[in-house]
């Protein structure tokens, strides 16, 4: 792995799963309040959880790593069922940035696995 920060993986992971969302619910929809909410659906801690956990029997065991890494960053969330949530979302956040930086590839298999 490269020496960046998980935590740059993550938020450049964030930005790139927002647009893809975004991209994908912009055709199913012109009205603007039900965009944001097919969008926020999709954005949201507990979503990217749940397809952390439909890609597991799919990742490489350098992926589980990121993973691993991913979910063990510290994170500013106070109530622990919450912070269990949000720390496997920034897993897959990370996941998702360095697919983007580092195999495109992967990231478009990654989404057809996902259905998107």
């Amino acid at each position: 792995m490269e020496n960046m920060s998980l935590k740059n993986y993550a938020y450049i992971g964030d930005a790139v799963w927002e647009l893809k969302i975004r991209s994908k619910t912009i055709t199913q929809t012109n009205n603007a309040r039900n965009l944001h909410k097919l969008t926020t659906e999709k954005v949201k801690a507990s979503y990217q959880t749940e397809c952390l956990h439909a890609l597991e029997e799919f990742l490489t065991d350098e992926e589980k790593e990121i993973s691993r890494r991913g979910r063990n960053l510290p994170i500013p969330i106070g109530r622990r069922q919450i912070q269990t949530e949000y720390r496997q979302a920034t897993a897959f956040e990370a996941l998702i940035g360095w697919w983007y930086l580092h195999d495109q590839n992967r990231l478009e298999e990654v989404y057809k696995i996902l259905e998107l």
